[in-house]
């Protein structure tokens, strides 16, 4: 099977895998919230499954033992595909996600990211929801025992981009003086921003130790940023 027989073939089967998915789960839109965190769980493992049947591709996931247990935290991603985004749902209770405000107006996928409480931004203006953004995070971490997500790139980069992080990340984790969980995956390197897919690949996922709070907001930020993207870069 040639590889652009097999990208083709994840392409096709990813998307047709996802809608079919979204589709079943429709009801679940008016029922209870775990019924659609678990039709995202399916999403996750079905994201697995076609990048490792198609694109050949090993997903190894390092640091399990660092994961926080019995506190609250939030967790604090690199970003470099769609995958993360479906698979991080698997390992982690089912992250709420701090997105961009135009993935909330997509029909249907909107609706869902809706309904298990994702918290949207829309970076290019200021807005009532923008300026009481850091009061829906609170109460999102005060009434769920589900970790918060963010990642502070602010948007997918290539595998070799080492774009500053968002000063955001900082001032979530100075308000919310909690756990934060560093996560670096170098999912870019099979699944890029620019569509270019490899395969016969390795994903990595890396479980960093968890940052306790206390540190000023830009120190923190800065410590996180070296630390993912030295890990990153072992992993090349």
């Amino acid at each position: 099977m040639t590889k652009m027989i097999r990208k083709l073939l994840f392409l096709f089967f990813f998307f047709l895998g996802i809608s079919i998915i979204s589709i079943i789960f429709l009801p679940s839109l008016i029922m209870p919230t775990k019924i659609v965190l678990f039709g995202g769980k399916l999403m996750g493992r079905w994201a697995a499954f076609c990048i490792q049947m198609f694109l050949q591709t090993k997903i190894i996931v390092k640091g399990r033992e660092n994961i926080i247990k019995n506190e609250k935290f939030f967790i604090a991603c690199s970003h470099q595909s769609m995958f993360e985004t479906f698979y991080l749902q698997t390992i982690f209770n089912s992250p709420i996600f701090i997105l961009k405000y135009e993935l909330i107006k997509i029909p249907i996928f909107g609706w869902y990211l809706k309904k298990i409480g994702s918290i949207s931004i829309n970076r290019n203006k200021i807005s009532k929801n923008n300026l009481g953004l850091i009061d829906k995070i609170k109460n999102s971490v005060r009434n769920s025992e589900r970790p918060l997500i963010i990642f502070p790139q602010g948007t997918r980069v290539l595998p070799n981009e080492t774009v500053p992080f968002k000063k955001g990340v900082g001032r979530i984790y100075e308000e919310l003086k909690i756990n934060c969980q560093p996560v670096a995956i170098n999912s870019g390197n099979v699944w890029p921003k620019d569509g270019k897919l490899a395969s016969n690949k390795t994903i990595i996922i890396s479980i960093l130790p968890a940052v306790k709070p206390g540190m000023k907001s830009a120190d923190f930020t800065n410590y996180i940023e070296d630390k993912i993207y030295t890990e990153l870069k072992l992993m090349n």
